[in-house]
C-alpha cells in the first residue's frame, strides 16, 4: 500500500470526509510530479519539435530545479520598444487535476526592441495548490528571435518557481526587465 492509498484509507475512517478528486490530499507523495522523459515527450509534442531537441532544454531544467509538479502549456504574443507588454493563455496541467485554464500579461522595460508569437511550455516547481500560481513573477530576459529559436528563463516569487521555455517566430532584440501576473481569468489591463 503507498502513501496517497494509506492516506485515503484513513481519511475515509473520519465520519463526514470527502475525497473530491483535485484536493490536496491527492497532491501528496512524488507521483504527483513529472519524470525528465514525460516532460520531454509533452514538450516535444507540444511544439512540434524532436524529441532531442526538447530533451537539451529540459535536462538544464532539471539539473537546476529537479522534477516539476505541474506544468503549463500555450501561446503568447508581446511586443516592445523600450517599453513593452506579453499577453498569454493556456492550461495548467497536473497529474492529479483536470487541465485548468489560466492567463498571464505583465509589462517590461528595457533595451528591448520587436515583437513575437511564442508557443510557451512552462515548467512549475513547488506550486503544491493551483492558487499559489495566481501571482507576479519577476524575472529578467534577454532574447533574440527571429524565425525561430528556443529559450529558457526562470521566474520566482513565494517559493513557487517558473521554468518557461518558449520557441517563438518573429522578430525580438533586447534584454528587459519584466514580470508576469497569472491568473484564472482574462484581464487586459497589463499592470
Amino acid at each position: 500500500m503507498n502513501r496517497k492509498e494509506f492516506l485515503a484509507g484513513l481519511a475515509s475512517l473520519v465520519p463526514g470526509t470527502m475525497l473530491i478528486p483535485g484536493t490536496a490530499l491527492a497532491d501528496v507523495g512524488d507521483d504527483a510530479k513529472y519524470t525528465a522523459n514525460e516532460i520531454t515527450q509533452a514538450g516535444a509534442d507540444f511544439f512540434g519539435i524532436t524529441t532531442e531537441a526538447m530533451a537539451k532544454a529540459v535536462q538544464h531544467v532539471f539539473a537546476d530545479l529537479g522534477e516539476p509538479d505541474a506544468y503549463i502549456k500555450g501561446d503568447e504574443g508581446s511586443g516592445a520598444f523600450v517599453v513593452g507588454l506579453r499577453y498569454g493563455s493556456g492550461y495548467l496541467v497536473r497529474k492529479t487535476r483536470d487541465p485548468r485554464m489560466v492567463y498571464w500579461r505583465g509589462p517590461s522595460v528595457g533595451f528591448d526592441v520587436g515583437g513575437n508569437a511564442s508557443k510557451c511550455f512552462t515548467l512549475c516547481y513547488n506550486l503544491r495548490e493551483d492558487r499559489r500560481l495566481f501571482q507576479r513573477f519577476p524575472g529578467v530576459e534577454g532574447s533574440f528571435y527571429f524565425v525561430a529559436g528556443l529559450g529558457v528563463n526562470y521566474q520566482r516569487s513565494g517559493g513557487v518557481t517558473l521554468a518557461p521555455i518558449r520557441t517563438g517566430v518573429g522578430f525580438r532584440a533586447g534584454a528587459n526587465v519584466h514580470y508576469q501576473a497569472y491568473s484564472d481569468r482574462r484581464d487586459w489591463f497589463p499592470l
